[in-house]
């Protein structure tokens, strides 16, 4: 035990002053049990959080619009997605895409996220990029100042798919019409045999890789994430991390105009999940100390490569989401102003939030605040 403390101590020095950490190595620190070596690794990642990014901790105004939640997978984790004649299922009309922009630009908002589900009639004049183009147009034609955020790399590879076009052709089309960024979602875990469970009609890790290493060549920041607490080992999520961290160091080395700008961790939250993953998992809410300690590992793990962390105060809740703070984190994510797909899985976290209270409850740790842009630029609004 002195021993592995020892070495411990000795890897977490060393990562604080800029060293990388091996997979194995990161194996060793997500595999502890005893708090005081827990603790130990938390204060090596908030200590390099302070180092790399400062005290200050950022949140961004925006706004989250699922456009439909008719979609054409069954996702064993996904609560959200509805036929087209169930019950609750509902594809938004432009008109109201814009009554919700409208109101997120009243409220300040810099930034509207738009994502939905794969519906196989989402098409204009026989192409679905079209109609993805026209979401983007609508919205850039009536709000030119806000950054659109949207579109994993799942919707490119469906778009791709039901036009018969290249992936390069999907990006351009729509960076063309105003696509300012991209989302990092449906990554969930980069391992094949874990997709083939949670998400099997899902697209495979290495076309997830491919298709946001293709926006960062084309110019198009994204984000990074991982959904992680349900079927997956560690092992698993450190490969997933190990991925990420390749896929920022290829767009970094190569010189692309685009790559990731934040790492953000989505526990699993299965209150309503479909039951195949429910009753394997057979946890209703994420465990807070699990994801705290994988917070901490991430920030490690990453370290220089992907400066910004952010936990998710939707399925964390606020009070987990400001922990979090402590474990690595450095921003406190969005307004958001309606969520989804998290709360219609169960999730407790709430579906907004205020300005004032991100800011109340980032100086409750007595750190200071700053509005950013969707790129970590500050915000001019």
């Amino acid at each position: 035990m002195v021993s592995q403390v020892k070495s411990i101590t000795n890897i977490l020095e060393q990562v604080e002053n800029e060293w990388e950490l091996s997979e194995s190595d990161a194996m060793l620190l997500l595999s502890q049990k005893d708090e005081t070596i827990i603790n130990k690794i938390r204060q090596s990642a908030d200590n390099l959080r302070q180092k790399q990014v400062g005290n200050t901790v950022t949140y961004i105004i925006n706004r989250n619009i699922n456009f439909t939640n008719i979609c054409e997978q069954h996702c064993n984790f996904c609560a959200f997605r509805r036929d087209p004649e169930q019950d609750g299922a509902f594809w938004l009309s432009i008109e109201q895409i814009i009554e919700k922009a409208t109101e997120a630009v009243k409220k300040g908002a810099t930034e509207i996220c738009m994502q939905g589900g794969l519906n196989p009639q989402a098409k204009l004049e026989g192409s679905s990029l079209k109609y993805y183009q026209q979401l983007i147009r609508t919205i850039k034609e009536t709000f030119p100042q806000l950054h659109l955020h949207a579109f994993s790399p799942q919707e490119i590879q469906f778009i791709a798919r039901e036009d018969k076009l290249t992936y390069i052709d999907v990006i351009l089309g729509l960076k063309k019409a105003g696509l300012g960024s991209m989302p990092g979602t449906a990554a969930e875990v980069l391992d094949d045999t874990v997709r083939r469970i949670i998400c099997p009609e899902k697209i495979n890790s290495q076309t997830w890789l491919e298709i946001v290493s293709l926006a960062h060549r084309l110019g198009l920041y994204t984000t990074s994430t991982m959904l992680c607490g349900h079927i997956e080992t560690a092992e698993q999520q450190i490969k997933h991390l190990s991925q990420i961290r390749n896929l920022q160091k290829t767009a970094i080395n190569h010189n692309y105009p685009g790559k990731i700008t934040e790492f953000i961790l989505l526990p699993f939250v299965g209150k309503d999940a479909p039951k195949a993953l429910k009753n394997r998992v057979q946890r209703e809410q994420p465990s807070l100390q699990d994801t705290l300690l994988l917070t901490a590992v991430s920030r490690l793990f990453l370290g220089k490569w992907i400066g910004n962390h952010q936990p998710s105060w939707v399925k964390l809740g606020l009070n987990g989401a400001v922990e979090a703070l402590k474990w690595g984190c450095n921003d406190l994510g969005g307004t958001l102003m309606e969520e989804h797909i998290t709360t219609m899985a169960g999730a407790t976290g709430g579906t907004c939030m205020d300005v004032k209270t991100l800011q109340q409850a980032i100086a409750s740790l007595k750190r200071p605040y700053q509005e950013r842009n969707t790129i970590y630029g500050i915000s001019q609004s």
